[in-house]
């Protein structure tokens, strides 16, 4: 095969993608039998097989026992918007996760007290093995799940003090920046690392997703005169959400 020619497999899937991205081939349609992709594209049947593995890979198709395989019907993506702004009525920790004012949102949490592991006091500036708080949460926008969070906090800054629970106290579901504030603890400024990768089927089971579809990782970090104060990984299914950034011009 000649540099930058494509492998017959990926020149079949294109042809396939593109009928189901034109409407060709609409959403609950069924793919061209192995039989027929063979016949109409002159290939073999391990060709057409890999064709049609590549459309499932990506998400346009999806087998059905005993029936065949059938075009998607793909979500409209909505925004989930992270921002340098978060608004002054709403201190919730579903805001602090989703910042547009439009969006109804949710959430349900469990804390637990754990022990950090290397990566997390890597990222919290810590001992391995230190006390930390973990909290999961899950989030849904309009009733639909949108977003994991698992996030941890040193004891040895927030132990024995009203902000302990996240979800509880006085401030408990107000977010990082108010609840440090409660003690004391000025965050001045936070950081986000963004990634992708193959969501995990205890992500997907609870997002609602299919395992191995790709899923955004925000991996977030407050900090308070330079000391990490928390730091959490936040999953989005990326098929359904896209992570939107407004931030101040300075």
């Amino acid at each position: 095969m000649a540099f930058g020619e494509q492998p017959a497999y990926l020149r079949v899937a294109d042809d396939l993608r593109r009928m189901i991205l034109d409407g060709t081939l609409p959403p609950h349609a069924r793919l061209p039998s192995q039989a027929r992709i063979r016949a109409e594209y002159g290939v073999s049947d391990t060709v057409a097989l890999e064709a049609r593995k590549v459309l499932m890979a990506e998400g346009f198709v999806e087998g059905r026992s005993g029936s065949g395989t059938y075009v998607r019907e793909r979500p409209r993506k909505r925004r989930i918007l992270r921002s340098g702004y978060r608004p002054s009525d709403a201190p919730t920790s579903y805001r602090q996760e989703q910042a547009d004012e439009d969006c109804k949102g949710s959430w349900e949490s469990n804390s637990v007290q754990d022990l950090a592991s290397l990566e997390v006091a890597e990222r919290l500036g810590i001992e391995p093995g230190a006390r930390v708080m973990r909290t999961r949460y899950l989030f849904r926008t309009e009733g639909e799940p949108s977003m994991l969070s698992t996030s941890w906090e040193p004891l040895g800054i927030t132990a024995r003090t009203p902000v302990m629970l996240p979800e509880e106290g006085p401030v408990g579901g107000q977010g990082v920046v108010p609840r440090m504030a409660a003690i004391d603890v000025v965050v001045d400024h936070m950081a986000e690392e963004v990634g992708a990768r193959p969501g995990l089927a205890e992500e997907m089971a609870a997002l609602g997703g299919v395992p191995g579809h790709i899923v955004i990782e925000i991996r977030r970090t407050h900090y308070a005169s330079g000391r990490p104060v928390e730091t959490a990984d936040v999953v989005i299914p990326a098929e359904r959400y896209r992570a939107a950034y407004h931030l101040p011009v300075r």
